[in-house]
């Protein structure tokens, strides 16, 4: 790109991954695991409501669990008050994970455009990053499985993958194609 007016960039040359190399990335990383952290906060306040238990009862449970020093898991069992310090922690952890993931995948992304014989070693990263996140998840929620079921942790984190790659698709193109082969 020579900076001059209607010079574009790989992709559709428009929108935030207009901007140059690192900062693009930077740029691009921030948005995906924004998009990502929003997706999966938007399914579980969604999946308590249709459990009939409010649209923070996840969050609440997870940041009584992690930050609210519970004695058991057989204490988050019960009905609880909504504690707003484990809440806004949990959701602080929460995003700043998600900015540090989506980060990791859009520097993997940007490496695999600059070297393309890479692609296949990014993808393999990307896609075995997907399935260690669920894991990792599923392990850290294993005492409180019965209000978060296997399912949820899946389905929630393949919103955020399906979001994300919205927003690749849309301003980083040759990415997304060879990221979705079939998809295209």
């Amino acid at each position: 790109m020579t900076g001059k007016p209607g010079a574009t960039r790989p992709g559709n040359g428009t929108g935030p991954s207009a901007a140059p190399g690192r900062e693009r990335t930077i740029r691009d990383g921030l948005i995906v695991g924004f998009i990502a952290y929003l997706s999966v906060a938007a399914f579980y306040a969604a999946f308590d409501v249709l459990a009939a238990r409010g649209t923070l009862y996840t969050v609440n449970l997870l940041g009584k669990a992690v930050f609210g020093g519970a004695a058991d898991a057989t204490a988050l069992q019960q009905p609880i008050a909504l504690d707003l310090r484990a809440i806004v922690w949990y959701n602080a952890a929460h995003f700043a994970l998600s900015l540090g993931i989506g980060m990791i995948v859009m520097s993997l992304i940007a490496q695999a455009e600059r070297l393309p014989p890479r692609v296949p070693l990014v993808v393999a990263t990307i896609v075995g990053g997907f399935f260690v996140t669920i894991a990792a998840v599923g392990v850290l929620s294993e005492p409180i499985r019965h209000v978060l079921p296997w399912w949820t942790i899946i389905v929630a984190n393949s919103s955020a993958v399906a979001f994300g790659g919205l927003y690749i698709r849309q301003y980083r193109r040759d990415a997304w194609r060879w990221l979705m082969p079939f998809g295209g």
